[in-house]
């Protein structure tokens, strides 16, 4: 079974597909939810099991499928260095530029509000100039935004460096799994995906890791020199073969798949399938926004929508964001020490997660993460109940160190992808582009909210940032109904 990726990307190919395209405007065709066959009969498979794999799938080269992968996940770790850059540099820029609380919480924050009028735009720039001249606007625009970053002297150059590598880390959102969707063979597509989620909490780590060590004007680097190779990476690697064939480019479409799968391999049938695919799409009706809250859709929607939500209203973006000034906060001397251990621990408990998804279930590793996020937030709360009352002092710092670890991890083995998962596999294929849009939409105004509002929540009452302990404690209790 090939499990639907968070990129959008339906692949319903053969003949199967096209008989039963039309029943996916009302029926999850790729889970085999309520479909049935030519005798009325309900069927229990979804229509995603291919019995043989394509000539294309096992025969040729996969090499340029590795070097395309290779080259287009540069975009995912820009993304993560982008969300990672303002944890370990907040105390270097407000002493070096003078910035005040709420000034820094605008730059942490506005990185967001690009990132949320690129995952708009994303999919309309990535249908009108492609899936790579897509990636070059957003790789140029967070060049700009890092060299604003690294020469500022105040705070409006700070914010437009801030809000332009926003912007460009948001069309990489969408692009980057859309393309390794759509270039990678079927038995690959899957592991292949799963890269771009684990090089974004490499970018994370890395830029928590880095900023320990280096200023914050040097720490830019980590995120420039993604973007300059994945400028010059494009250059060697073809162009979506399916956004080919849909904007009717017949010649490059065959060139592009010849050269993805090999010079030796046989591309006639896994052609023919993305052509018939191509052409199912087209009779597909067209959903507009005012679609989804109809009763056939709104409990996806609600579902989709409610994960965001509570996603980001536990305060992820907020302990990512701001972590070193979360520790000094604690009593540490620096905050060197937690962010380097943050770092360390997000890409193999994320690899854990990934591997865990589909032995274990959506539900029940969400239900796990969930409660771990719970204990974190208590540990740390309680670091810093302990600490406002003036009692057991000696073990504030490290209650509090082992609340956000504990509080990291949970996240990243489940609230961190399986949302994104859910999501894409609980919208129909008709709905699915207008209902991912606005479920990004959410998750990224989730993040700008949590962001811009903790500096001001921790300064306010450290303890009461355990609220976020209610609302994880609110996700089980619903998740439980």
């Amino acid at each position: 079974r090939i499990h639907p990726s968070p990129s959008s990307i339906d692949h319903i190919e053969g003949r199967e597909g096209r008989e039963k395209a039309a029943m996916a405007i009302t029926k999850d065709v790729e889970n085999g939810v309520g479909m049935h066959d030519a005798q009325g009969n309900e069927a229990r498979q979804p229509l995603l099991i291919h019995q043989k794999e394509s000539s294309a799938d096992s025969q040729g080269s996969i090499w340029m499928v590795l070097l395309s992968t290779a080259v287009v996940v540069c975009g995912s770790f820009e993304f993560g260095s982008c969300v990672g850059y303002s944890a370990p540099t907040q105390s270097g820029i407000t002493k070096d530029i003078g910035l005040s609380l709420s000034e820094y919480s605008v730059f942490g924050s506005i990185l967001t509000i690009g990132a949320m009028i690129g995952a708009v735009t994303s999919g309309h720039l990535a249908d009108f100039i492609g899936r790579k001249g897509a990636m070059r606007v957003s790789a140029v625009i967070c060049i700009i935004g890092w060299l604003a970053i690294y020469f500022a002297k105040g705070a409006v150059l700070l914010y437009f460096g801030r809000i332009s590598s926003g912007y460009g880390i948001g069309v990489l959102s969408y692009v980057v799994p859309v393309f390794i969707a759509e270039i990678a063979p079927k038995n690959l597509r899957g592991g292949l995906a799963t890269l771009n989620q684990l090089l974004i909490c490499g970018g994370h780590s890395v830029a928590f890791v880095i900023g320990t060590l280096v200023t914050w004007r040097t720490l830019v680097l980590v995120g420039f020199l993604p973007c300059l190779l994945l400028l010059l990476g494009l250059v060697f690697v073809p162009e979506s073969p399916r956004w080919l064939a849909k904007v009717g480019n017949q010649k490059e479409f065959t060139a592009a798949l010849q050269k993805l799968r090999g010079e030796d391999a046989d591309i006639t049938q896994e052609a023919e399938e993305i052509q018939e695919y191509i052409e199912d799409l087209q009779t597909l009706p067209k959903a507009g926004i005012q679609d989804l809250f109809q009763s056939i859709y709104i409990r996806s929607v609600i579902v989709g929508v409610g994960l965001m939500v509570f996603q980001q209203i536990g305060g992820i973006n907020g302990v990512g964001f701001y972590a070193s000034e979360i520790f000094v906060s604690a009593g540490f001397s620096s905050g060197k020490l937690g962010t380097i251990l943050m770092g360390s621990i997000q890409v193999p408990i994320t690899i854990v997660g990934a591997l865990l998804m589909d032995r274990s279930g959506r539900i029940p590793l969400l239900m796990v993460s969930a409660s771990g996020t719970f204990l974190g937030c208590f540990i740390t709360g309680t670091s810093f109940f302990l600490k406002a009352q003036g009692i057991y002092m000696e073990w504030v710092p490290t209650l509090a160190l082992c609340g956000i670890l504990v509080y990291v991890g949970a996240f990243s083995i489940g609230m961190g992808a399986v949302p994104w998962v859910i999501m894409s596999e609980v919208f129909p294929i008709n709905i699915k582009g207008i209902g991912g849009s606005l479920v990004t939409l959410v998750n990224w105004f989730g993040s700008w909210a949590v962001s811009y509002a903790f500096n001001f929540l921790m300064s306010w009452s450290s303890a009461g940032k355990g609220s976020a302990t209610a609302l994880c404690t609110a996700l089980l209790v619903l998740k439980i109904i």
